[in-house]
This record gives C-alpha cells, sequence and structure tokens, in this order.
C-alpha cells in the first residue's frame, strides 16, 4: 500500500513539474532552513509549499506544512506537496534519499556553498529559479560587496589563529571547506582545523591543545567554563574563550554577511 501511495504521488508531482512555470517556479520546497530564509530573503516566500525543520521556525514560516525534521526527509509529504522545484541542502538527507530526490524528474538546486562568494551567486540563481531575478542579483551585489569589504578592513599580515567549537561531546569543529572557515579567513582569522575536509570533523583536547588557538569559539552557550582546565592555552590565558556572536553564522542566506560582521569586530578584540 505504501508503494502504491508512493507511486501515485510521484505521477502527480511529475506531472506538475511538467507544467509551464511561467514566471519561475510556483511550488518550492526547503530543504534546510537556510534556504527557507533566503526564499524570504527574496521576497519569494508565498512560493514555498514546504520546509525541512531544523530549530525554530522564523514566524513567516509557522504556517506551512513541515517535511519533517534534518535527516528525516518525510517523501510522501514532499510527494504530496506536487512541488515544481526542490531547493536542498546536501546535508540535510542521507545520500539515499538524495539519489532519490534526484531521480524524480523535479528540478533541483543543490545550495551548499563553501565561501561566502558562492552563496552570492547561490543567491542570484535561486532568486532567478523562483521569478524574483531582480532581487536575487541585487542581493547577490550586495554581498559581494560586503565581502570586499570586510577582506579589506580585517586583512592581516598574521592570521589569528581560531578554534571554532560546535558540540563538546563528543567535540566536533569545522574543517576547512566549510563556510564559516572562509568567514573566519573574511575576518583576518585562521581555522586551526581548516586542513580537515570533513565539514564537521570529531577532534579531540589534545589536538587542541597540540595547535594552540589564540580564540575559542563556542557554537553552543554555556561551554566556556570547561576550557578554564587548560590554562596552557593562549586562548584561555587570555581570556578569549567566547560565544558565537551570532547565530546566523550557521545559516548561509544573505543575513550571514552581517552576521560574520559581528564575528569581525569580536575578533578583533583578540589582537
Amino acid at each position: 500500500m505504501r508503494r502504491l501511495l508512493l507511486a501515485m504521488l510521484l505521477g502527480a508531482a511529475l506531472a506538475q513539474a511538467a507544467e509551464p512555470v511561467g514566471q519561475g517556479a510556483r511550488r518550492v520546497v526547503a530543504l534546510a532552513p537556510s534556504l527557507s530564509e533566503i526564499m524570504l530573503e527574496l521576497d519569494a516566500a508565498e512560493r514555498l509549499v514546504g520546509v525541512l525543520d531544523g530549530g525554530p521556525r522564523l514566524p513567516a514560516l509557522a504556517h506551512l506544512p513541515s517535511l519533517g525534521r534534518h535527516g528525516q526527509l518525510s517523501m510522501e509529504t514532499l510527494l504530496s506537496l506536487q512541488p515544481d522545484l526542490i531547493l536542498l541542502w546536501p546535508d540535510s538527507v542521507g545520500p539515499a534519499v538524495q539519489a532519490q530526490l534526484q531521480s524524480l524528474g523535479i528540478p533541483l538546486i543543490e545550495a551548499q556553498p563553501h565561501s561566502l562568494e558562492e552563496l552570492a551567486g547561490q543567491l542570484a540563481a535561486i532568486g532567478a529559479a523562483v521569478g524574483h531575478a531582480e532581487q536575487g542579483e541585487r542581493l547577490a551585489a550586495r554581498m559581494r560587496a560586503g565581502v570586499r569589504e570586510l577582506a579589506v578592513r580585517h586583512a592581516r599580515a598574521e592570521p589569528l589563529t581560531v578554534f571554532y567549537q560546535v558540540w563538546d561531546r563528543p567535540m566536533y569543529t569545522l574543517g576547512g571547506r566549510q563556510i564559516i572557515s572562509d568567514a573566519l579567513r573574511l575576518c583576518g582569522a585562521r581555522n586551526v582545523f581548516a586542513d580537515l575536509a570533513l565539514p564537521a570533523p570529531q577532534v579531540s583536547v589534545e589536538s587542541v591543545l597540540a595547535r594552540d588557538p589564540a580564540v575559542i569559539l563556542l557554537g553552543e552557550p554555556g561551554q566556556a567554563a570547561a576550557w578554564q582546565a587548560w590554562p596552557q592555552l593562549t586562548a584561555v590565558r587570555r581570556g578569549q574563550v567566547w560565544d558565537v556572536p551570532d547565530e546566523g553564522l550557521e545559516r548561509p542566506s544573505f543575513q550571514m554577511l552581517a552576521a560574520t560582521a559581528k564575528l569581525c569586530r569580536l575578533l578583533d578584540q583578540a589582537r
């Protein structure tokens, strides 16, 4: 019965996708909170028909059907909404579900930028796909101008070394291709684990001690006290174990530019 239901829903979704779209996609599902936020920034929220949840929703999205949560996509719900565009953050679903989404025949945009410059391009691309090309180009231009300004203002001959702690038990950080590493670079800093390829590698206290960052940034508040057990760390000795100044740093949408500017101002205190 479940297979029959999926087949019926898939047929309806393919028929919907085959219809002429006209002024861009009109029935969009966003499979990450950052992608839902981009739709709001593009003034295209009326085209959203479903979202994947991950933390509290923005009030403007409260009425939309849920497609599940990070790592738990309901394919039946997605197909029942008959989308004509899927916005996908690849890490929000497993490899098997990614392959299934790509096989549906529904237009799909993968958006997982590794830099703020890439993010600017994706703002323009998504804007064009949903019939808001002008707004997308404006946001992209503002993003690129802001990136250039931050890079010039905070350039340093010797980058400030930073450890970004995503979680503590077990301890996770960010790899070099994660977009926050690029935000640190714009602020004249360097992720001490930038040599790691995984988006969120697990690390040990010993490895942090070996790399001895000048600043420790905490993605979750309330974790600073635990680092006081390691006074040999430069960041601890100087009192530079800080909470991330803006949660928007972890949501790659246009608002990340302002969150990066806050980060730069905080890191300036460590110089």
